[in-house]
């Protein structure tokens, strides 16, 4: 053999090591990053500025990185002492004398058969009602309004000029709001002297009562099936939930017949379209997505054509966490109501604002602006469960004359459910 084809073998052995390692970095990188737009998305969720979810990330990688580390040394160390204490004994040899006859160890009677064991019935698990849901979703608010209202009117005879001050405050330590509170404690107040009721149960569903009246705003409700596709927008502030929520959606209406697409329009978060094709695989729907800083409108484009030529049956673009004060943000929405109307008639169907429910008021404000920038047709509530503040869904409806779409009373996808006003209700005065 020549030595040059001997040095071209070996330069061909260390290519292959070398693109082996090569590809192998390539993929710990990936996973790196995709651990990292992981965390960002987790520290967003539970409420760090923008500024801090990158740093908060990269520690949690590098503390992890050294708890590794100390548990592969330990388990060393640990294997090492096993080893030492695993090496023969010497053998001690028997000082009994030669010749001595040895008894036999007395017969061990046979073990009785063992009588087998009952077989273990598993109890049956009782599904949980979408109402036990709402119920336990709620009872934060709940615990915080409900018994100090009892309190409240048990100890009154009439609906005097002191039970409706410590009703308003009552009302606004839950979170109502100062305008929603004057307007229901006014509408309270009137109905108990014109119907002259004065027992605690009676004027606690008279309280009820006036709270399902704000709640239930006459809005058209939302019709998936009057438009083929239907384009549903999610838009929001960083943090609330915006790609969680169209996930559960996505799955929802993807377990209910209908094709769906979604549209990785938030280009500016670290790992966004990444999350997004997370839930697109678990939900077995179509995402369209382009790389990270693409122009939104592009990729609100492409989804478009996207649900048009594929005949989807519904398109939910999910856009940029966005502050309702920064106004080139919220020009570029209004960007991308223009090029989906051109698309596709009347799109987007449904402009669905997602607000956390635990940041109270200020989700109230949020709303208002949004709705004056972009006009918002819906809402979903998430993190209900979470919060003592549920009265700001009455605040929503009573002030801005929004409908509740969807609120979030948990963690799982079917905790993502339809606002049903009477439940909601019925559900905060229920008594536990």
């Amino acid at each position: 053999m020549q030595w040059s084809e001997i040095m071209d073998r070996v330069y061909q052995s260390w290519k292959s090591v070398g693109e082996y390692f090569s590809g192998l970095s390539r993929q710990l990188l990936l996973l790196l990053q995709q651990a990292i737009g992981w965390l960002v998305t987790l520290y967003a969720q539970w409420g760090l500025s923008p500024e801090d979810q990158l740093l908060a990330a990269y520690a949690t990688l590098y503390l992890g990185a050294t708890l590794v580390v100390l548990l592969l040394v330990v388990l060393l160390v640990r294997r090492r002492r096993k080893r030492f204490s695993s090496k023969p004994l010497p053998v001690e040899v028997s000082a009994e004398p030669i010749g001595q006859s040895v008894e036999p160890e007395p017969e061990t009677k046979p073990a009785e058969p063992s009588t087998p064991p009952a077989e273990s019935v598993e109890p049956v698990v009782e599904p949980v009602s979408l109402y036990d849901r709402m119920r336990s979703g709620l009872s934060k608010t709940s615990s915080a309004l409900l018994g100090r209202i009892d309190t409240l009117f048990s100890g009154a005879s009439a609906v005097n000029q002191d039970v409706v001050e410590e009703l308003e405050e009552i009302l606004i330590t839950a979170d109502f709001g100062m305008k929603t509170t004057q307007m229901l404690v006014d509408a309270f107040q009137q109905r108990a002297r014109e119907l002259k009721e004065s027992s605690p149960e009676r004027l606690r569903d008279l309280l009820k009562e006036e709270i399902y009246r704000l709640l239930d705003v006459s809005a058209k409700p939302l019709d998936l099936d009057g438009h083929s596709p239907f384009v549903l927008m999610v838009i929001g502030v960083n943090g609330v939930g915006k790609t969680t929520t169209i996930g559960k959606l996505a799955q929802q209406f993807s377990s209910q017949g209908k094709k769906v697409i979604l549209g990785a329009a938030d280009t500016f978060r670290a790992a966004a379209a990444d999350q997004l094709e997370v839930w697109g695989e678990r939900s077995g729907v179509t995402v369209i997505r382009h790389d990270e800083g693409a122009d939104p409108a592009a990729v609100a484009f492409d989804a478009a054509k996207a649900a048009v030529a594929r005949k989807a049956d519904i398109l939910i673009l999910d856009t940029a966490g966005r502050l309702h004060t920064k106004v080139n943000l919220m020009e570029e929405m209004k960007k991308l109501y223009r090029v989906l109307g051109r698309e596709i008639p009347d799109a987007p169907h449904e402009t669905l604002l997602v607000l956390d429910a635990t940041t109270g008021q200020n989700a109230l404000v949020q709303a208002r602006l949004f709705q004056e920038a972009v006009g918002v047709t819906g809402i979903a509530l998430t993190k209900l469960d979470g919060t003592a503040k549920g009265g700001m869904a009455v605040a929503i409806g009573a002030e801005l004359g929004l409908p509740v779409r969807y609120v979030g009373i948990g963690e799982g996808i079917e905790d993502l459910r339809p606002f049903d006003p009477q439940m909601f209700a019925d559900a905060l005065f229920e008594k536990r």
